[in-house]
């Protein structure tokens, strides 16, 4: 028996040292900005391994000694990042090999994306790494981003691109560019992202080997993927039906048209392959697709909250300060194929000898535009406590003039926590929206910004409760 994935995958989330092959000390450049990043995070005692620039021109950068070549370097080297032209990779991983690394992480572009002679490169890196049990991210991507470990190969500097705090979710994507905007965008919404992973032209390690590194790794609630199309249909099949029953998988899929089935084809050499496919492939597996780039974090942030509380059931409870949103949370309800919960005659009576005569009792629950956050409380009590209702979708709309803000976010953080139930908030407005929107996310309660959003993020916390008491 060979080493574990576990075991083959951890120098790329945590090495104890790692080679820059193609370091340089000319800024902008690829090889810069990488050695950059772990020299930074060295500094910054977030990276506790060593860090070796590889550069045969070179004798030192920013007081590192530089190994002329990958002979040199010293025996604790577990990770290599390769940066160098393409031509020059395939002697490199000789070198590699002949060294003992066992992981390595092609940055470089120019192989099976731009054609057969690129192919051909990737065959032969391919054949020396399977011969030699090294296992390879990549080539074309930017590789590995870790905020706990400090490892980030993504060659983009942090002037240009901030890096999001560690949380509970994956991000898996093959596009390189993808991902940067992704990391970048998770970072201003202040959604934590444990590990990001792009592995462009993935001639190696690919969906399934991560999925199954993952179902492993207790940092992660939820795996979101970005794919453009799958290489081994049957091995990522059964990945897939491994990770889903032990934590949710997301995928976004490109190339749902002929157009952008095309496109995909040019970009990562993918055959984005019949769309349906993919989608029955998603169903049997228990992954969840998302629609789009929106969709996936949205699905994303609500199973990092509340993984461990899905719904029982699809009957969904509906509390508003203004009847308008109340209105569009329930079109959605429909739209997004869940049932609006029939409230039973005892909350409406808790309700009712609790709510002023003007206050709506009833589902969707209005506490109207005078309410404080006691008359939330009220409707949140009525609803956690009614068989009826599966899940509750709470819509605040911070503007209104009496509401306490601090008081109802601590109310909805109570709930969440006390509850079996699961609880998600929607919150309509602009910059103090936004304000006191974090600070509820903060405390465990995924908040959107559009009803159609919060219930779609909650369908498909049902859609994938429903896969798992399904059992196969």
């Amino acid at each position: 028996m060979g080493k574990s994935i576990v075991e083959e995958m951890r120098p790329f989330f945590n090495p104890k040292a790692v080679a820059i092959i193609g370091a340089t000390n000319k800024k902008g450049k690829v090889g810069n900005v990488i050695f950059e990043n772990f020299r930074m995070n060295k500094e910054r005692g977030i990276f506790k391994g060593n860090v070796y620039p590889v550069n045969p021109k070179l004798d030192e950068i920013e007081g590192y000694k530089v190994y002329h070549s990958v002979k040199e370097l010293p025996d604790d080297t577990d990770l290599a990042v390769i940066s160098i032209p393409a031509p020059f990779v395939p002697a490199t991983m000789r070198d590699i090999a002949e060294k003992g690394i066992k992981s390595v992480v092609i940055i470089t572009g120019g192989f099976g994306e731009l054609g057969e002679e690129g192919k051909k490169l990737e065959r032969e890196i391919l054949r020396i790494a399977r011969e030699n049990g090294i296992r390879v991210i990549g080539p074309n991507c930017v590789g590995v981003y870790v905020p706990d470990t400090g490892v980030d190969t993504v060659f983009l500097p942090e002037s240009k691109m901030d890096r999001p705090k560690s949380g509970p979710i994956a991000f898996v994507s093959q596009s390189g560019a993808f991902a940067a905007a992704m990391l970048d965008w998770a970072a201003m919404a202040e959604i934590g992202i444990g590990k990001m992973v792009s592995y462009g032209n993935k001639i190696d390690v690919d969906d399934a080997d991560l999925m199954d590194y993952f179902i492993q790794d207790d940092s992660i609630n939820v795996v979101t993927f970005y794919i453009e199309g799958v290489n081994d249909g049957r091995k990522f099949m059964e990945a897939a039906k491994r990770i889903t029953r032990v934590k949710p998988v997301i995928a976004l899929k490109s190339g749902r048209t002929e157009y952008g089935a095309k496109a995909a084809s040019s970009h990562t050499g993918s055959l984005a392959g019949a769309d349906t496919i993919y989608d029955a492939v998603f169903k049997q597996t228990g992954i969840i697709r998302a629609e789009d780039f929106e969709h996936m974090f949205d699905l994303a942030k609500a199973f990092a909250a509340l993984k461990d509380k899905l719904p029982k059931g699809d009957r969904i409870g509906i509390i508003t300060d203004g009847g308008g949103a109340g209105v569009m949370a329930s079109d959605a309800v429909a739209r997004f194929g869940l049932r609006m919960a029939d409230l039973s005659e005892e909350t409406l009576k808790f309700l009712r000898e609790r709510f002023p005569p003007h206050a709506v009792p009833g589902n969707p629950t209005d506490v109207v535009g005078d309410t404080d956050a006691e008359r939330y409380r009220v409707a949140l009590e009525g609803f956690v406590n009614d068989p009826n209702v599966d899940a509750i979708v709470i819509i605040v709309l911070f503007q209104v003039p009496l509401l306490e803000e601090e008081k109802i976010i601590d109310i909805l953080a109570d709930y969440q926590k006390k509850s079996d139930k699961p609880i998600v908030a929607v919150a309509m407005g602009g910059k103090k929206t936004d304000y006191y929107a974090k600070m509820l996310e903060a405390k465990g309660v995924p908040v959107y910004p559009t009803p159609e959003r919060g219930v779609r993020a909650m369908a498909g916390l049902v859609r994938y409760a429903e896969y798992l008491r399904r059992g196969d």
